[in-house]
């Protein structure tokens, strides 16, 4: 059977070949011969497409080879600050890669210390109330004004604060903002939620605000709040009210503490309770009609005269604080691009953060670096980033304005057009945000904003009119000429170096300012302006309300402060005085 299928295969395939030779010959005999002219043109249409350039053939042995910059390579050996590194043709040898890894992890630990003390300032703020007894949703009030033995970054004793933590982990909550306030909502990475009070949306007649954590998928209201949203389940409130003037004319505080326990609420919402409409909820707009909720006052605590600490470690707690941080709040709350530099040491979501000998070795340097980093920012030292706020012939100066509230451009410039933004620049202010943090609290567009009459704004003094830091066992003057440009009032305050909060002197209020209490008001000169000394004791003919006293055993720094700022503070057409050192 084979060789039969093979033959008739042979014989079929010549016949087919027979019969496509005659029908060839055929066509051609059917087809007129073409012209020359006609012959040419096929013979373009058929020949290959011209090249640019033809690829030349290769006439020496080395001409496959090229020549490679010399600036993409890596030496067989590199000098470096942390010693030899050795490669060979490009890989490590040696304990390169052992040194490399040691660098990197010291690398992250001190860019994760200066980009992460705003995040764990808040939670040391946090864990300060909570170890003495003040749980989320308290409130702790200073009545009678803040004061040295209360360790909190550059707080004042010229107006009445009150401050909570809300847990929004169980589910929103009502903030009822007392009247005539100042006051900020911001979440535990420092990012700015809402301000209430003069700024905030009720413009300071008080207003119920409604705050909701990460997560809630629950019906809103349609009115009746001012809804707000917040990435972290914890929320820092922290609220300024104003003193009131009494039937003489002095300013006292006791007024303005019963309008606060008595105005400011905190309760959990309800849903399909007060801002929404029988109507919606027929319409299946809201799943629930429920019962109005009923407006609580929380609980206070008193706070003037209580010593608690929220400073935040300069050690390695720093990093036990932020890894506590990362696991209380949800993932989705944090930079990625930040979270990318404190999980390359160890902290991360989830898991354990347990440094063996070697890396605690290393962060250990690092954070000595790291906050000596910070510090030096923090005090205006740096010799590049002064941050002057009148040109670099005065010590003045404040972190602020190169970047704005959020450190990434100068708040916009307000015009009888409207608002001019300056120009994106596209990068935060790392130095900025970093001198701010170290030193302040709180994150709000009303710190920083050109407006007048509205918010507050500053001027830090660290250095005497000669650049040399301030020494609390010598005598120092400043003189602030006439009309100081704040609508409600000034005031000046000494701080610790060390703590960064009010000096702990006999003095107890290391203040001095237009307002009369807590300690009496600054006395002007004859020609409209004020001279205000910072000593150890009390300068012979110079008035109680014009001295702040002094700790010979410490460096200390000022804060000036113009609540509800003028016109001539941002056009800088009046100027604050240099301190200067007062000659023995």
């Amino acid at each position: 059977m084979y060789r039969f299928n093979a033959l008739s295969s042979f014989i079929l395939a010549l016949t087919l070949a027979s019969c496509t030779k005659e029908r060839v010959e055929q066509v051609e005999e059917a087809t007129p011969a073409a012209s020359p002219t006609a012959e040419k043109e096929a013979a373009d249409r058929a020949a290959p497409a011209p090249t640019a350039r033809e690829p030349a053939s290769p006439t020496t042995a080395g001409d496959w080879k090229t020549d490679i910059p010399k600036s993409i390579t890596t030496p067989d050996k590199v000098d470096s600050k942390i010693g030899a590194l050795e490669f060979r043709d490009g890989y490590p040898v040696g304990d390169t890669a052992a040194k490399i890894r040691d660098e990197l992890d010291y690398l992250h630990g001190v860019s994760t210390f200066m980009n992460t003390i705003q995040a764990v300032s808040l939670y040391a703020f946090r864990k300060g109330f909570l170890d003495i007894g003040v749980n989320d949703n308290d409130v702790v009030l200073w009545s009678e004004m803040l004061e040295g033995r209360t360790l909190i970054l550059t707080g004042n004793a010229d107006t009445v604060y009150y401050m909570t933590f809300l847990d929004l982990s169980k589910g929103p909550l009502v903030f009822h903002a007392p009247p005539n306030a100042l006051g900020v909502m911001d979440d535990m990475w420092f990012n700015w939620v809402t301000d209430f009070g003069i700024p905030g949306a009720e413009r300071g007649k008080g207003g119920k605000y409604l705050i909701v954590g990460p997560g809630y998928d629950g019906p809103l209201p349609e009115a009746e709040f001012i809804v707000r949203k917040s990435r972290t389940t914890r929320v820092w409130v922290a609220g300024r009210s104003f003193l009131t003037k009494d039937e003489d004319g002095n300013d006292t505080a006791a007024p303005t503490v019963d309008v606060i326990r008595k105005s400011l609420k905190i309760y959990p919402y309800k849903p399909g309770g007060a801002g929404t409409s029988i109507g919606s909820f027929l319409e299946g707009q809201a799943n629930s009609i429920g019962a109005l909720s009923e407006p609580k006052s929380p609980r206070f605590v008193e706070g003037t005269g209580v010593y608690m600490n929220t400073i935040p470690p300069n050690d390695f707690g720093h990093y036990e604080m932020l890894n506590a941080l990362v696991q209380m709040e949800p993932a989705e709350a944090m930079d990625p691009e930040l979270a990318g530099h404190f999980a390359a040491i160890g902290i991360v979501k989830g898991k354990k953060f347990a440094p063996d000998a070697r890396l605690r070795g290393i962060l250990e340097r690092a954070v000595a670096v790291g906050n000596a980093s910070t510090r030096t920012l923090g005090m205006g030292a740096h010799p590049k980033d002064h941050f002057r706020y009148y040109g670099e012939d005065s010590a003045w100066w404040i972190p602020l304005w190169v970047g704005g509230y959020n450190f990434l451009n100068p708040p916009p410039m307000i015009t009888k057009e409207g608002l001019k933004p300056f120009p994106n620049s596209g990068a935060r202010k790392l130095h900025s945000r970093t001198a701010f943090l170290y030193t302040a609290t709180g994150i709000t567009p009303a710190m920083c904003m050109r407006l007048t009459g509205v918010g507050s704004q500053y001027l830090l003094g660290n250095v005497d009119s000669k650049g040399r830091p301030f020494d609390g066992s010598k005598t120092y003057k400043v003189s602030l000429p006439k009309d100081v440009p704040a609508a409600r009032f000034w005031s000046l305050t000494a701080y610790d170096n060390q703590t960064r909060s009010m000096l702990q002197t006999p003095q107890r209020y290391p203040r001095a300012g237009s307002q009369n209490y807590p300690t009496p008001a600054a006395t002007p000169n004859r020609n409209g302006s004020t001279t205000v000394y910072f000593s150890p004791q009390q300068p012979e003919g110079v008035e109680r309300g014009n001295w702040i006293q002094t700790d010979p055993k410490k460096g200390w720094f000022t804060i000036m402060r113009f609540y509800s700022p003028l016109q001539p503070y941002f056009d800088k057409s009046w100027r604050m005085g240099e301190i200067e050192l007062v000659e023995s």
